[in-house]
């Protein structure tokens, strides 16, 4: 059960440094870049959105008094990393099947087959 948790965990250090949510956000901002993904962009800007509103509580500006019981985190962090998990999923899916797709166009022009759309 402690496997499960292990994610939400190594997320806690974006608590005391928050600027390190702007790292996934630049790395979806590049792989937006490259592949054109609209899940890429928004991904990005929802680390981008957290990195800011860490950086609040960090200051101190979104919080006044104890910040110490974190609720809002149980939806946070499943979220981004939902979010992640399924553009990195959609990238590699459409980057393997654009190259086995290229490949196969490729093995039909030389073989001489053509097919009827």
């Amino acid at each position: 059960m402690e496997l499960l948790f292990l994610p939400l965990q190594a997320l806690s250090i974006l608590i005391i440094m928050p600027y390190v949510a702007f790292v996934p956000a630049a790395v979806f901002v590049a792989l937006w870049h490259w592949k054109k993904s609209r899940i890429s962009l928004i991904t990005a800007i929802l680390w981008a959105l957290y990195g800011l509103y860490e950086l609040g509580m960090y200051l101190r500006i979104l919080c006044s008094g104890e910040c110490n019981i974190r609720v809002d985190l149980l939806a946070i962090y499943p979220l981004l990393l939902g979010f992640s998990l399924a553009t990195v999923t959609i990238i590699i899916v459409q980057t393997h099947c654009a190259s086995t797709l290229c490949n196969t166009l490729k093995h039909h022009v030389t073989c001489g087959i053509r097919r009827n759309p």
